[in-house]
């Protein structure tokens, strides 16, 4: 058949893929990750660390392994892992969470989010409103779920949204409001002020907030601050986190999503038919994770803050002008001084040019908004310290 018909091509399209003869383009992080093994750059591009996380994590997994936790877990997910999930709620935000009703363990935060989105999506007439530039799973998984995405963008150079706009964008069609905080790929943590904003539009239009917050001990300019503990929030949120990006354990996918019970119900009805469940051996070592002191987790904020100023000295040092993140893996910079008015073609002759890999800014956005993010760049700051000041070199002779 000349065109294979389903809900593939809108998700395609959603995400930006599919181009106008029918052919599906690769993500930029396929193509550039491709271009950093084929020219031996080094690859900021892909948010993934290189290098390990905790060591008693790590041994937890092994010793559930050794000890045969290797078949199906229960279907919510490992009750210790469960248990230590509500608990970590409890410690950092003074959140209750039910373990037994309000919380499912999924196959990464993307799951929580795709089978949220799914669950709760009714028709083509919801909306879905997110901050712009935004992970780009969203648009693929609002697309999938055959829903419109409203977007509100962020502006340079504190990527705070304009509330005005945010308030002219929900409406009664609006049927989530989708967070990101900290934010990817901006690195911006919203103000007290809008996170209440959208909590008062979510009032005002009946709408569910849905907020992914898998950078939650990654902020390092304040501390984070999670929707649901705001005054009428809780009973409206689903609250999606996962162990990747703490743990440095991204290829574990062990994520989560928590809230009332009956929503958790219908995410749960979906996601019991998507990957069923995940991970058996590595759900007890994110409870031990989870549990560690705090030193641990200060520590981590801390460690990525430090990794972010040696690439942004880099990056300033090099002609770029940088956009400081107050938490998460990335930092964004604007190579318009250096002929990188189309990030786009910047990024691809980059690993080339300097032997350094980024991802454009526009691979976030929406083809409305691309020449609001023309020239701007993303750089991963998760790598070894002593990566970030070779990348830092190799940018500082090329330019």
């Amino acid at each position: 058949m000349s065109v294979i018909p389903g809900a593939w091509r809108r998700t395609a399209a959603g995400a930006g893929l599919l181009a106008p003869d029918g052919s599906v383009a690769p993500t930029i992080f396929a193509e550039m990750s491709a271009a950093a093994a084929r020219t031996g750059a080094i690859n900021l591009g892909q948010g993934f660390p290189d290098e390990d996380g905790p060591a008693q994590v790590l041994d937890a997994a092994r010793e559930a392994i050794s000890r045969g936790v290797n078949q199906y877990p229960p279907g919510r997910g490992n009750p210790d892992l469960l248990e230590a999930i509500s608990e970590h709620q409890r410690r950092f935000y003074d959140l209750e969470v039910d373990p037994a009703r309000e919380v499912i363990v999924t196959a990464g935060a993307t799951e929580a989010l795709t089978a949220t989105l799914l669950a709760l999506i009714d028709g083509p007439d919801d909306e879905v409103v997110v901050f712009e530039p935004y992970y780009d799973s969203y648009a693929a998984a609002v697309a999938l779920a055959g829903a419109r995405l409203r977007t509100v963008p962020l502006r340079a150079p504190d990527f705070q949204p304009d509330l005005e706009l945010l308030t002219a964008t929900v409406s009664d069609s609006t049927r989530i409001i989708l967070i990101n905080d900290p934010h990817n790929p901006t690195g911006a943590v919203f103000d007290r002020e809008v996170l209440a904003e959208v909590v008062r539009l979510a009032e005002l239009h009946d709408a569910i907030i849905v907020t992914d917050e898998v950078y939650e001990h990654l902020a390092f300019r304040g501390p984070h601050t999670p929707i649901a503990t705001l005054p009428g929030a809780a009973e409206r949120t689903l609250t999606i986190s996962s162990a990747g990006k703490t743990f440095s354990a991204t290829g574990w996918k062990i994520g989560w999503v928590h809230g009332p019970a009956e929503l958790i119900t219908a995410v749960l009805t979906v996601k019991q038919y998507l990957t069923y469940v995940n991970g058996s051996p590595f759900q007890p070592a994110i409870a031990l994770g989870l549990r560690l002191g705090d030193d641990f987790f200060t520590g981590a904020a801390a460690a990525l803050a430090h990794k972010h100023e040696i690439l942004g000295a880099g990056l300033r040092a090099a002609g770029f002008t940088v956009f400081p993140p107050q938490g998460g893996y990335f930092t964004v910079a604007d190579a318009s001084a250096l002929g990188g008015a189309d990030a786009a073609e910047f990024c691809r002759a980059l690993p080339e040019r300097a032997g350094v890999v980024a991802i454009p800014l526009t691979a976030f956005v929406s083809e409305t908004h691309r020449d609001d993010y023309a020239g701007l760049v993303r750089f991963a700051a998760c790598k070894r310290v002593e990566i970030l000041e070779e990348a830092a070199k190799r940018l500082g002779s090329s330019f």
